[in-house]
């Protein structure tokens, strides 16, 4: 009786380090998988932001710093562009014209018009769901990015705009840090070892990074 018992415990005790196994295996690679998932659309929703703060600082030459300004300013301001009124007609490109001396000319007009910013923005359009800017995705609008602009002053005294984006790890997981707490808590290890940010960020209030995001 003894020895069936024994059998039974080791049986159980094989099967259960078997299963320790493949879960060590398994884990990590289902978490990589979520991981790349999360980060790929959440990247594309700070592009955006990125690209409203540019257009943004184009009209009042400094960045916004928070996150219903720049929606209000998507939504109801407006950008100015060139337009162009006229081209070249084949005949004058056969005589060697450039578009400059076309201009000099009044054969081609430039006029700078103001258009609306959400319409033509690079990334954005009519259609494009501006109120949710603001929003993590995956989070189900429970949690919104952290944003925040300032001056940067560069080693020759100029006072350079700034702005950055993020959104923390623990974010960005948190419905399933139950599952991938450790592989979370390693992640954030190995980024805090390097001296980077535990998470997804674009652009710096610390330095004048071209507005580059930690993923680039």
């Amino acid at each position: 009786m003894k020895k069936i018992i024994l059998q039974v415990v080791l049986a159980i005790l094989v099967v259960f380090i078997g299963y320790e196994c493949c879960q060590s295996i398994l884990v990590p690679e289902k978490f990589k998988e979520i991981k790349q998932v999360r980060e790929e659309r959440i990247i594309e929703k700070l592009k955006d932001i990125r690209s409203a703060q540019e257009a943004y600082k184009s009209v009042y030459n400094v960045y916004v710093s928070t996150l219903d300004s720049l929606i209000y300013f998507m939504k109801f301001d407006s950008i100015r562009i060139v337009r162009s009124i006229g081209s070249l007609t084949d005949e004058q490109i056969e005589k060697g014209m450039t578009e400059a001396e076309a201009i000099k000319k009044g054969f081609i007009i430039r006029d700078v018009v103001k258009v609306s910013a959400l319409e033509n923005v690079d990334r954005f359009g009519k259609d494009y769901p501006i109120d949710d800017l603001k929003y993590v995705p995956f989070t189900k609008k429970k949690h919104q990015f952290k944003m925040g602009s300032a001056k940067f002053k560069t080693d020759s005294g100029l006072d350079l705009p700034v702005f950055e984006a993020k959104v923390s790890n623990m974010i960005i997981f948190e419905d399933l840090l139950i599952q991938y707490e450790t592989n979370v808590l390693e992640e954030n290890g190995e980024r805090i070892r390097l001296k980077k940010y535990p998470g997804l960020k674009v652009g710096d209030l610390l330095e004048a990074n071209n507005n580059v995001g930690n993923w680039e």
